[in-house]
């Protein structure tokens, strides 16, 4: 089973551009057997179980249903919305969403790890948070609901990932485009 690590973020990413100015940025890594594309990775990611919960979430409480069809969509380029989110960027290896408010954005990259392209894949999940102003001081800060949930944001991050791992590792029999 593949660890799941924090990290800097790769010089690369096209989530860098959020580091500094009072935002919060994270990056996690784990490697995975054999190749795996961009498109598999960010299949993978939207469809797990756990995920599929907050996709419920999503359309329950802001009205914006998805489905695994449309998550196939966002992964193979054909579409610039998911859910809650936009895309903000995409390169072949990586793809920036932002969310409605532009408050938040996730990220997922994907980078061949090992002597040779076809060993082992590296798959990076990244977030990050935009400051709210302060209306005395004008000064770009985090409130304080995010203080009270970055500890659950870093466990879940990480189940995200260890989630999309075991999809790639075990896909499922039938895909369900629902």
């Amino acid at each position: 089973m593949s660890t799941i690590q924090a990290c800097e973020l790769p010089a690369d990413a096209l989530l860098c551009k959020y580091l500094g100015g009072g935002a919060y940025a994270d990056c996690y890594v784990t490697e995975v057997a054999g190749p795996v594309s961009h498109a598999e990775y960010v299949e993978a990611f939207y469809t797990t179980a756990i995920f599929r919960i907050e996709r419920l979430l999503l359309a329950w409480f802001v009205s914006r249903p998805s489905t695994n069809l449309q998550a196939r969509q966002l992964a193979s380029g054909k579409a610039s919305t998911f859910a809650a989110w936009t895309v903000e960027a995409r390169s072949p290896d990586q793809v920036l969403l932002s969310d409605l408010q532009g408050r938040t954005r996730s990220w997922l990259m994907c980078a061949p790890a090992g002597i040779d392209a076809l060993s082992s894949t590296r798959l990076y999940f990244g977030s990050a948070v935009m400051p709210k102003a302060t209306s005395r001081s004008g000064e770009a800060r985090m409130g304080a609901v995010f203080r009270v949930l970055l500890g659950f944001h870093k466990v879940y991050s990480r189940v995200l990932l260890r989630a999309a791992v075991s999809r790639l590792e075990h896909p499922p029999s039938s895909r369900t485009l629902s």
